[in-house]
């Protein structure tokens, strides 16, 4: 039992597997916030707040960091934490820099403020030889545009702050990369309204299937837990419209992916951290296309667990406070595990979803979730606009994401057009 000290979190899927961890670990925690109200609504489907289970909260400057250290030093002083954690990518920074103040485990802070700059994670990896795309980090658009005669259309154009896909986009020509960048420009803070770096990423177009490798590293030793595969649509945006786990790779495919994030990790200096590496499998051999130092979210963390024993969420807790994880994989019954999510491609106000109730008793569905009527839809440009998923597992090999596209074609939303 331990005491962790839990920053700004209760995000996506781990809103359900962060709190779980830390019940099935029997561990207490103190919630840090700056603005309670953000978590003031309904809890995570199937489960009760998160909130209700903490033994303190406390409210405090977490979006600036010169104040906040000091008052969470005082607060260590009288509660006395073992770890921290948080599972909202904004404050994986600040989580680092108490853990750092604190003396307490964890990954370096420079290592996490890297990883979760993008236009870092670029330099630095470039540095050490491990293979991207060509890029250019620009401060305005007209650098963006002499970049870009540079790098060659198409290109994507992302943030270097935002996390879930939000503003990165396919761009192949100068009038849409200047739409881009004014996008850019017209969101100067980000969701939890920290103000955002305004420089702009500018990044060869990948051509190729998307993988992400699952990894653990604790006291200097990197383990992989496996490969996820991916799907993306929503194009100009890159939206993440379903995941099978583990991918169906040859295994030289498999062995350079892998060997890549590994890579790719080491550069970065993490360790004793759960990552999450995207990687694009492009003609010329495995491109790295992100590097996030937490547990992988849009489901995948159940997906590997599913299939696993393997619980990423509670490996997470275990390496904040300087313990060695549990990886050791267990029957669970199945071979693999897949997820697809319902991508709205029209705007309206939904309402109803068709099909949900007949896909909740079809055989090999672990999950079936879908958006409320009344919703009020967009458009999908982003991993934030999904209107529900189905997931499923296959017993007998690598046919869940068969089964779950067969599933998710039965289940339909039915919009009033705006």
């Amino acid at each position: 039992m331990a005491h962790l000290l839990v920053v700004e979190s209760w995000v996506g899927s781990m809103s359900r597997l962060l709190p779980r961890a830390l019940e099935e670990g029997a561990h207490h925690f103190t919630f840090l916030t700056r603005d309670l109200h953000h978590y003031l609504r309904s809890a995570p489907e199937g489960a009760g707040h998160p909130l209700l289970t903490a033994r303190n909260v406390v409210t405090a400057p977490t979006n600036d960091i010169g104040t906040l250290l000091p008052q969470v030093e005082r607060l260590h002083h009288a509660l006395r934490f073992d770890g921290v954690v948080t599972s909202c990518d904004y404050y994986l920074p600040a989580a680092a820099r108490i853990a750092t103040l604190l003396g307490l485990p964890g990954p370096s802070a420079a290592a996490v403020e890297s990883a979760c700059r993008k236009d870092t994670t670029r330099r630095v990896l470039a540095a050490a030889g491990v293979p991207g795309p060509r890029f250019a980090v620009c401060a305005d658009g007209a650098e963006a545009t002499a970049a870009a005669r540079d790098i060659g259309y198409p290109l994507v154009v992302k943030p270097v702050d935002l996390c879930a896909g939000m503003l990165v986009r396919r761009v192949d020509g100068p009038e849409q990369l200047a739409e881009a960048c004014r996008a850019l420009a017209a969101f100067p803070h980000n969701a939890r309204g920290q103000r955002r770096t305004p420089h702009i990423l500018l990044e060869e177009f990948l051509r190729g299937p998307e993988v992400s490798v699952e990894t653990v590293t604790c006291r200097g030793v990197a383990h992989v837990v496996g490969v996820t595969d991916k799907s993306v649509g929503g194009a100009p945006a890159f939206v993440e419209t379903g995941h099978m786990f583990p991918a169906a790779l040859a295994p030289d495919d498999l062995a350079d992916v892998t060997g890549t994030a590994l890579r790719a990790g080491a550069a970065l200096g993490l360790d004793d951290v759960v990552a999450h590496t995207e990687i694009k499998l492009t003609a010329d051999g495995p491109r790295v296309v992100e590097v996030n130092p937490r547990p992988a979210g849009n489901r995948i963390t159940e997906l590997v667990r599913h299939v696993t024993g393997i619980d990423l969420a509670a490996a997470c807790i275990d390496v904040a406070l300087g313990r060695e994880p549990d990886l050791v994989r267990r029957d669970t019954g199945l071979r693999s595990a897949a997820i697809g999510f319902l991508v709205p491609d029209v705007a309206g106000t939904l309402a109803s979803v068709e099909g949900a109730d007949a896909v909740r008793g079809a055989e090999g569905v672990l999950e079936v979730q879908v958006a409320e009527a009344g919703r009020t839809v967009e458009v999908a440009d982003s991993n934030n606009a999904y209107l529900g998923h189905v997931m499923a597992g296959d017993p007998t090999g690598l046919g869940a994401r068969n089964r779950v596209e067969a599933l998710l074609a039965g289940v339909r939303p039915l919009l009033v057009r705006s």
